[in-house]
């Protein structure tokens, strides 16, 4: 994971766990949309992505991940989506981390550009790019069983 290169290989591997999960245990099936579900885009969002993270083992006081995802269809932000995902991330990382995931569809990302919304704007623009379906490959089979928990 070149892209978050600046962080210790542990955090590396954790942010790259986490993605693998999201993109395998996203589940469009839970609702009916008019259209294929697609991830569109996975940000690294706040201090892992703006190098100001921090770890206390003393205190076991550390930094959240935040995830903000981009799906392709309003639909797909529903919780029962990512409910398989959010449970695997858990049991995987326990009290290691706390994970934040935040859920966009694009046309979230179209008003506020729209509407100029610094808020949504400046964390996507400070973000890291973890993953882009337009950029990436989709996962192969053998990813998906690695993923498997």
């Amino acid at each position: 994971m070149a892209r978050v290169g600046h962080l210790i290989r542990r955090k590396q591997r954790e942010i790259e766990r986490i993605t693998r999960i999201l993109r395998c245990f996203f589940d469009p099936l839970q609702v009916q949309a008019p259209k294929p579900a697609r991830i569109k885009r996975i940000f690294l969002i706040g201090p892992y992505a703006r190098r100001s993270w921090y770890e206390d083992k003393r205190t076991i006081d550390f930094s959240d991940y935040e995830f903000w995802i981009v799906v392709n269809h309003p639909l797909f932000k529903e919780a029962c989506c990512w409910r398989r995902a959010r449970e695997i991330i858990c049991s995987e990382l326990g009290d290691r981390c706390a994970v934040d995931l935040e859920i966009y569809s694009r046309a979230d990302i179209r008003i506020a550009k729209a509407e100029r919304d610094s808020f949504i704007l400046d964390r996507i623009e400070a973000g890291i790019t973890l993953y882009r379906a337009s950029r990436d490959a989709p996962l192969a089979p053998a990813d998906r069983e690695e993923a498997r928990p």
